[in-house]
């Protein structure tokens, strides 16, 4: 299950296939030294997404 606290890269390589809901979403960066760092809640806040729902959405692939 996929959480805030997770980082981008963990979200990764937990499932490669969230990339493509990621890059919908605007998050182009997947590859940048932040998404190793920062979680999925600090990327939503950094290009205002809901982060619940994009939890929901990468949950649900």
């Amino acid at each position: 299950m996929i959480t805030k606290e997770m980082t981008i890269g963990e979200v990764l390589r937990m499932n490669p296939a969230s990339a493509e809901v990621l890059m919908s979403c605007g998050m182009h960066c997947l590859g940048c030294p932040s998404s190793q760092m920062e979680s999925l809640e600090e990327a939503c806040m950094v290009h205002g997404l809901d982060a619940d729902g994009l939890i929901e959405k990468l949950n649900n692939i």
